[in-house]
């Protein structure tokens, strides 16, 4: 009989196949297979649905550590995966395993019978029947891209929605500006659900704003109903109904605050309903937060034996122009070493946009092709794109454990961050033998 794991990747390459688009945004085809599987999206525990264009990913993982630290049973739905397919899908902490998502995995190809359907459609189908399968408190729904006609938004009005940070990303699918932008992330607010809304430019704010009332729906905003920010304790938190002092939070970086005051914020909103989330909780949950390739430093592994070790090794998974914003108000308080750069990025971003922000903070950079990434900028084209916006050395490697030795013969106590992909994320992880943790 094959192995659980070897059916998975079998059947995922099936699906992989469907359709000749990687991304066809509609919801008409995720419906109507829905509907050959008895609709498990109605018999999902109540959801909290997350959209916006960067720090979706920490908000879960901060949502999943206060539910946890308060008792509750949380599943979680992310992408993309950084090592396993089964990151994507997590059942009340733990991972799905093999044979569970092997058994969802081809119960849905059969449901479905050879018709087109996008491989995240049909995936996202598969964590709705493992989702509404297995008990749970509470489900962290991440949008897979934009939100109105994203395959998680065929889910009934949700227990909340949330949307982070709104920045120019996947404009060809989206539309070019903040503004058309904006009303594609606010697509997931439903009549009577409450957003809670991250830190926003004003014109994705007004949008947002906007789709509320339009649906009857109430947006409490970052800066307006709410507001966090850092202080001595780690975290200052505010609303009208008073001041919290929470500690700094376990993610690295400065744009970490507003992340954790967003979670925050939905947390304090939820409480009425989740009555075992306190003050004590909610700084156990920031505190114990894991979440790979975000600002995460790597301490042991091969890639991490190739450098001094005086030198640091970092990672981040972050890759358009509101990423490389965040990363660079990170890096204005790594002046005490000297920084390198190596950096991959998939063809559908915007280098330059990315770069720009990280120029003012590192001399050198090095560029790769990311590995098996058929979307993949080009080693030497970003390393030309770099030399452009300014870096002084900038130059193509065929892999990073390249870059890392070069880098190793001339950075004594220096960082090294590598970063512009959560596919690049990914590989390292992987070649570096530390895959992200099971629950």
């Amino acid at each position: 009989m094959t192995e659980p794991v070897e059916r998975c990747q079998d059947v995922l390459k099936r699906l992989q196949a469907l359709h000749p688009k990687v991304i066809d945004l509609s919801l008409g085809r995720m419906q109507a297979l829905l509907d050959k599987l008895d609709n498990p999206e109605r018999s999902l525990p109540p959801v909290v649905h997350v959209a916006g264009t960067n720090g979706k990913g920490s908000l879960v993982a901060y949502l999943k550590s206060i539910f946890q630290a308060s008792g509750y049973k949380a599943h979680t739905y992310i992408s993309p995966h950084l090592v396993r397919f089964n990151e994507r899908i997590v059942l009340g902490g733990n991972q799905i395993t093999d044979d569970a998502l092997a058994a969802v995995l081809e119960r849905v190809e059969t449901a479905n019978a050879g018709a087109p359907i996008t491989f995240f459609e049909i995936t996202t189908a598969a964590a709705f029947v493992a989702f509404s399968q297995y008990p749970a408190d509470v489900l962290l729904l991440e949008v897979g891209l934009g939100g109105r006609l994203d395959a998680t938004n065929v889910i009934p009005p949700p227990l909340l929605t949330a949307i982070t940070p709104v920045s120019l990303d996947h404009q060809y699918y989206l539309g070019d500006t903040l503004a058309a932008i904006a009303g594609e992330k606010a697509g997931i607010i439903k009549e009577g659900c409450t957003a809670i809304v991250g830190p926003q430019l004003p014109e994705a704010l007004s949008v947002i704003d906007l789709r509320a009332a339009s649906v009857g729906a109430t947006a409490l905003a970052c800066g307006r109903e709410w507001t966090a920010g850092a202080c001595p304790e780690g975290l200052k938190y505010q609303d009208a109904i008073g001041t919290l002092l929470l500690p700094k939070p376990g993610l690295f970086g400065a744009h970490q605050i507003a992340n954790a005051g967003t979670a925050v914020a939905c947390a304090l909103q939820l409480r009425k309903r989740f009555q075992k989330i306190t003050a004590v909780s909610l700084a156990q949950g920031l505190r114990k937060v894991e979440h790979p390739a975000r600002m995460q430093r790597l301490i042991t592994g091969p890639l991490v034996d190739l450098l001094p070790d005086t030198c640091e090794l970092w990672l981040d998974g972050g890759h358009n122009p509101g990423a490389g914003e965040a990363l660079a108000e990170t890096l204005k308080e790594w002046r005490d070493r000297p920084l390198f750069l190596i950096v991959g990025m998939i063809d559908s971003k915007d280098p330059r946009g990315f770069l720009s922000p990280l120029q003012p903070f590192a001399k050198t950079i090095r560029t790769v092709t990311i590995p098996d990434e058929a979307n993949s900028v080009a080693g030497d084209r970003l390393a030309a794109i770099a030399q452009d916006v300014g870096f002084a050395d900038a130059a193509s490697v065929d892999a990073v454990s390249e870059g890392l030795r070069e880098i190793a013969d001339r950075a004594l106590g220096a960082r090294v961050l590598i970063c512009g992909s959560l596919y690049l994320a990914g590989r390292v992880l992987a070649e570096n033998r530390c895959p992200p943790p099971i629950s």
